[in-house]
């Protein structure tokens, strides 16, 4: 069971997408990347909204999140967030071990 997490980071003026950029750029993401349990961690910019970043975060289980929290990562981040004044909406999902079911697998073209 891996856990999902989608941040969507709301701003004025670009400074959500320029929040990412400075993640990317400087290095922040990819040290995320390379902790322990992370699966996944993107960012991506929704087209209907110029002002909101979506960042998809996905963890092996909850004790890896837990590691990150109590990271020094997580003051770095805390203090981007801050500079670029930023608003945060997030949903958390868990996700379907299972397998995407053969009714819904047919209308997918790999």
């Amino acid at each position: 069971m891996s856990i999902i997490v989608n941040i969507y980071y709301s701003g004025v003026n670009g400074s959500a997408r320029k929040f990412a950029e400075e993640m990317e750029e400087s290095g922040t993401a990819a040290e995320i990347r390379k902790e322990e349990g992370n699966l996944r961690y993107e960012y991506f910019f929704p087209m209907a909204d110029p002002e909101k970043v979506l960042l998809i975060d996905c963890w092996k289980d909850q004790e890896a999140i837990d590691k990150h929290h109590d990271s020094p990562m997580m003051e770095k981040i805390a203090q981007l967030r801050v500079k670029y004044d930023l608003h945060m909406k997030v949903e958390r999902y868990v996700s379907d071990e299972g397998g995407i079911p053969e009714k819904d697998s047919r209308f997918i073209k790999e």
